[in-house]
Order: structure tokens, then sequence, then C-alpha cells
């Protein structure tokens, strides 16, 4: 499909193509991690209303118009895994529980981990060796030489388990091991748990500074409800816009483009570019509020974060409204 992540109407796509080929894949490639291994197996009874459905989607699609993606004959799992990180799909460095101790704090300094799994071969786990438990022993006047005699019990939960359920093992330990299989897949530590929220909560909050400042800009325009109403989609005549609150990225769109009204938020750079930068937010924002499966392009965050430095930029340059 020629394509790097799973965006919502690609995913439909592909449902549609398995199902005109009467397969399923398992795991559910939309809710496994984006480089696991997957089977294909025959599915024998696929809905041929879906797959009108899906057709009347992709040659609207081409045409241009607006359709919500159909939905599929075979329900994905919509629960946001811990396996879907890439850490609990990256098997751990880890020690055997007779190596010194020497080479167990040796290993940890080289590669700056708070923890070290102990383990005989992928499958069989015997602890856990950290700072902590090392700490713990020296104070008690415990004198270790290998790896067994400094480690705690590790704390393991499944690649199945919801992130959001894993959240208060993961800040409580520090860190959980990932079973997937029956072999240990990966570790995810708070350091990954704040990566993957900052990756996840980054867009939204770049969104809502973006429409905050696009929202300020209109409102310098002390435009009146007849003038907002006029931004309305023509095609949405039912819509009522009594304020800037009950407009949406499309209704900026249509109200700064116009040349009358553009004039009126006087801000003294040039329309067109402004607009396609705006445009290229409401296209970004639509495909966040889909919550694909993946995170967004590099890309497109980049130029949220371009476009949200400029409005900052543009406020802090503007005279105050009067």
């Amino acid at each position: 499909f020629d394509a790097q992540r799973r965006g919502s109407w690609l995913v439909w796509w592909i449902r549609e193509a398995l199902s005109e080929a009467k397969l399923v894949t398992r795991p559910d490639f939309e809710s496994a991690w984006i480089d696991s291994l997957i089977s294909f197996e025959p599915y024998t009874s696929p809905t041929e209303k879906f797959l009108e459905k899906a057709r009347a989607a992709r040659a609207a699609k081409r045409e241009g118009e607006a359709i919500e993606p159909p939905t599929p004959h075979v329900i994905s799992d919509p629960t946001y895994r811990i396996g879907k990180l890439d850490s609990a799909n990256t098997p751990p460095v880890s020690v055997a529980p007779n190596k010194s101790i020497t080479e167990a704090i040796t290993i940890m300094l080289t590669n700056d981990f708070s923890q070290l799994p102990v383990m005989i071969g992928e499958r069989e786990v015997k602890g856990i060796i950290s700072w902590e438990s090392i700490g713990s022993r020296l104070a008690r006047g415990v004198k270790c030489t290998e790896v067994r005699e400094c480690m705690d019990a590790a704390h393991e939960i499944s690649a199945d388990t919801s992130l959001l359920a894993a959240i208060d093992q993961i800040v409580s330990n520090e860190y959980v091991l990932i079973r997937d299989s029956g072999k240990i897949s990966g570790i995810v530590t708070t350091t990954d748990l704040s990566r993957q929220f900052h990756q996840l909560a980054e867009p939204f909050l770049l969104l809502g500074e973006i429409e905050n400042h696009i929202r300020q800009i209109i409102e310098r325009g002390r435009f009146s409800k007849e003038q907002l109403t006029e931004c309305r989609d023509p095609n949405d005549k039912g819509r009522a816009i009594d304020s800037i609150g009950d407009m949406t990225f499309g209704h900026y769109i249509r109200l700064l483009q116009n040349p009358k009204f553009w004039h009126q938020v006087r801000l003294g750079i040039d329309c067109k570019t402004f607009i396609d930068r705006l445009d290229e937010a409401r296209r970004i924002r639509n495909d966040v509020m889909h919550f694909d499966s993946d995170p967004m392009s590099p890309d497109d965050l980049v130029k949220l974060r371009k476009f949200t430095g400029f409005l900052q930029q543009l406020a802090r340059s503007q005279p105050a409204a009067t």
C-alpha cells in the first residue's frame, strides 16, 4: 500500500483488500506493533454490504467528496496495548545471575540503565538488579559479589495489557518487563512512558495553541454575527454561528480568505501564505482527531511546530487591540 503509517483511510482500504481476498490477520494489523510479524488466515464470511460501502467511499475519496470511511466488517481492538510501544518490542540487555556485581554495574553505567533484568535465556527471568537493590544491600552491610545476591523480584506484565492499566505499575516500580508469546520482548520504564505521552500529547497541545491564536486574530477584527455567519459552509446552512466559539478550522479559513475580512484583522502579512499554512493545520488536525494507529509523521509535526512558532511571533509583534 506504499505507506509508512496506518492512517484511518489506509486502514479501511487494507480491510477492503483483505475482505476481497477473504483474509484476516492475526494479530489484527491495526492494533499490533508497527514492525511486528502478522499472519494471514482465511476468513470465510466477508460482508458484501461493507465491501459496497468501502468501494463507494474509495470512489468518493478519489472525486474529492467528503465522506466518512465505512464501518469495517472486522471490528478491531480499540484498546491501546503496551505491546505497541517500541521499547516493549526491543529485547532488553540482561545479565546472568552468576555474573559479578562489577560486570552488572559496568553494564548499567555504560548504558545509563537504572535497572537490569537478571535472566537465563529469553524466557526465564530470575529477578532484577537496580541501583536501589544494590544500595539497600550496601546500607545493611550485605556484601554482594554475584548478581544473584543483589537482585529483587522482577515485575512482569503481558504485552496485551492496556497501556493505561500498566501506568500505575510502571510508576510504582520504575519499570515493567513485557512478556509476549512466552518471551521477554522488552522493558518499559518511566522514561519510556514520559516519551510516549509526550509523543501522544504534543500534537493536541500544538493544535490547541494554534486555534487559540487564530481566535485571537479573529477577535481583533471585531466581526459581527452576520459577518461570522458568512463563513458558514453553504451545504450546512442549518448550523448556527453566534460567536467565534461556534467556528471550526474550516470556518476560520473561509472567513480569513475573504479579502474584505482579511483586511479587517490588520495583520500586515501575505494572506495566501497564511491561509495555506492554516489549511495544513486543518488537514493535520483532521488526521490527529481520527486517532490513527501510528504517530503523525515527523514532517507534519515539524509543520505544526513551525506554524505555532510563527503565530507566537506574530502575536508579539501586533499592537494591543483598541
